[in-house]
């Protein structure tokens, strides 16, 4: 059984060890970018990572263009999709709530790192191993506490779910991310900030 980490202040919430995927590609093929395309659906359908699409494309954001020409990695043997195939219906709609929740007014990038930390938690020793346990880990998140995390979530809180579990990188490695007009904490302190998206600021 893992060990339980330090639990926080419910406005301070979590992460953990970095979740990227990196596919293993010998080689790849063009792909012409179609109308409603993402780096996600285009790494779902060809089964490689987000990260590995931008790598191949020299690409440091998410922004692609209805009849440009991306590279696709062609997907190695270690490049592994298990972890979606792990993650239950029913818990991609807890995590898809949670993160309505926590990050309603953020920007879709925010709610893909938000996603993310969660997923870096189930896969570190440091926290509960599903995420489940993750979520409802005592003191952890407000909208368990106050019970906005029974709303609703919108579509874009569900695809940055599903994004989160194709092993993005958005929160580069963060082992927490928090509000800091709303929380203050000593422990966070000496912590390394990865990046700031909207309100949130992550580090490690």
């Amino acid at each position: 059984m893992k060990a339980k980490g330090l639990v926080l202040s419910s406005s301070i919430v979590i992460g953990a060890l970095s979740f990227a995927g990196q596919a293993s590609a010998a080689s790849a093929e063009s792909y012409e970018v179609q109308q409603g395309d993402s780096f996600y659906k285009i790494g779902q359908e060809y089964g490689v990572s987000i990260d590995a699409l931008k790598e191949a494309n020299s690409r440091t954001d998410n922004m692609i263009f209805t009849g440009e020409t991306l590279q696709v990695p062609v997907a190695g043997a270690e490049d592994v999709k298990g972890a979606e195939q792990a993650v239950s219906d029913e818990d991609k709609e807890l995590l898809a709530r949670l993160v309505e929740a926590e990050a309603k007014g953020e920007s879709y990038e925010g709610k893909v790192a938000v996603a993310t930390v969660i997923m870096n938690r189930v896969a570190s020793d440091e926290f509960p191993d599903t995420v489940k346990d993750v979520i409802y880990e005592e003191g952890q998140f407000s909208p368990v506490d106050n019970g906005t995390i029974n709303n609703p979530a919108s579509q874009e809180s569900k695809d940055a779910v599903n994004e989160a579990i194709s092993y993005s990188s958005i929160s580069k490695g963060a082992l927490y991310f928090y509000n800091p007009d709303k929380a203050s904490s000593s422990f966070l302190d000496g912590k390394d900030v990865t990046t700031e998206i909207g309100n949130h600021v992550f580090a490690k």
